[in-house]
């Protein structure tokens, strides 16, 4: 999978309540999770977003509670990959159970600002600054689990491989 868009950065040890606050866990629709997505960190966040824009975060993204709901707000939102120096352990199993690509690039997320464009390849795990012309080698997504991704996800893809 290829994705370009712009870069959207975060701090480190960005939470789960900050990606989707309890308050608006009452669905489990993507669409109106997306549309409250990083409200715990900034009101408003998300009508920056656009489709295929990319989440850049710090160390630890995702760390919190172990809900669900935050990669599939993500999702909802319109961003399909999230890049970050270090994922939280049970954000990572959860983000591609729900089919969000996650790359884990270490210090190299300094090469990445705010508004920078951004071009993915998560099958050689290339990522282009399009901005600065800076390259990124992140380990690609093994095979298996992009033919998760590419389901949408662990319960889309069982549901296949059961059929």
């Amino acid at each position: 999978m290829k994705v370009t868009g712009t870069a959207h950065k975060v701090g480190d040890h960005i939470d789960t309540d900050a990606i989707i606050p309890a308050r608006f866990l009452v669905t489990t629709d993507a669409k109106e999770l997306g549309a409250n997505c990083m409200e715990g960190l900034e009101a408003g966040w998300v009508k920056r977003v656009k489709e295929n824009d990319v989440m850049v975060g710090g160390v630890n993204f995702g760390c919190g509670s172990s809900r669900e709901h935050a990669p599939i707000s993500i999702l909802g939102a319109g961003i399909p990959v999230v890049l970050a120096h270090s994922f939280a352990r049970i954000f990572y199993r959860n983000g591609f159970n729900m089919g969000l690509v996650l790359l884990e690039i270490g210090d190299d997320i300094d090469k990445f600002s705010d508004t920078d464009q951004i071009e993915v390849d998560t099958a050689s795990g290339v990522i282009r600054n399009l901005t600065t012309g800076a390259t990124v080698q992140a380990a690609p997504v093994p095979p298996f689990m992009q033919e998760i991704l590419n389901a949408g996800g662990l319960v889309e893809y069982a549901k296949k491989k059961l059929a």
